[in-house]
């Protein structure tokens, strides 16, 4: 026979399938969405808008994390209507949580670090030093004020909406259909890798989802990923800051 709507609910699915499905695919249409309707609005205007290449003024850094505002929308939408909310969901963040983070943020910078030997390597050192952090520093026009919040987004709201929707939404929906914890591992980190659009570090970028997703897997708790994806990226805020 089948559910009732309000079964459905209840369990935790909708239209058949566990919510963090719809969650992961709002939040990822939502970002899409977003990157497009900015592309197209600011075409005219600067002559080809990239959302990672901050062109004239600090505020257009805050348009240009619109988009990645949108991935863990979907996540916080869909644990408060069909969820069972945000603590159980996705996890506090303990101290175990956070020294499982920290060790894993680590690890996943020396990843990243090994794997950008092999892209200079493939690619020479320019094109396999391409980072969208890179010349923050001169396209914010110096001012520390948009350096910091350009910090800040880097280090503490980029971990969180984008580790809601991997390892939070997507993770917790792979797990209710009793998928192995390490193909959801690997196919975590290679949506990770994908959703910044940086072909020519895929490969390190896949090697740091691993590592940062080794969190999740070791406590259960997407919290302990937002710490360890937070200490992986402390270095380049560090260095944007630095810039200046």
């Amino acid at each position: 026979m089948d559910r009732e709507p309000d079964q459905d609910v209840r369990a935790g699915l909708v239209l058949g399938a566990h919510w963090g499905f719809l969650a992961f695919f709002i939040g990822i249409g939502g970002y899409h969405l977003a990157n497009l309707l900015i592309a197209v609005f600011f075409s005219g205007h600067f002559g080809g808008f990239d959302q990672l290449e901050l062109h004239d003024v600090g505020p257009l850094l805050l348009v240009a994390f619109v988009p990645n505002l949108l991935l863990g929308l979907g996540p916080l939408i869909g644990s408060k209507l069909w969820g069972l909310g945000l603590r159980v969901d996705f996890g506090t963040i303990g101290l175990r949580d956070i020294k499982v983070g920290l060790a894993c943020g680590g690890f996943a910078l020396l990843a990243g670090y090994l794997a950008n030997l092999v892209l200079i390597a493939v690619y020479g050192t320019e094109r396999a030093s391409e980072n969208p952090l890179t010349d923050f520093s001169s396209e914010l026009g110096g001012s520390r004020l948009w350096l910091v919040l350009a910090a800040l987004i880097v280090v503490l709201a980029a971990p969180l909406t984008e580790e809601l929707l991997v390892r939070g939404a997507l993770w917790s929906a792979l797990d209710r259909y009793k998928i192995p914890q390490w193909v959801t591992l690997v196919l975590t980190a290679i949506v990770f890798a994908h959703l910044h659009g940086e072909p020519t570090r895929t490969i390190a970028l896949f090697a740091q989802g691993i590592m940062i997703g080794l969190a999740r897997y070791f406590t259960g708790n997407a919290g302990a990923a937002v710490v360890a994806h937070a200490a992986n990226n402390l270095p380049p805020a560090l260095l944007l800051l630095g810039g200046n």
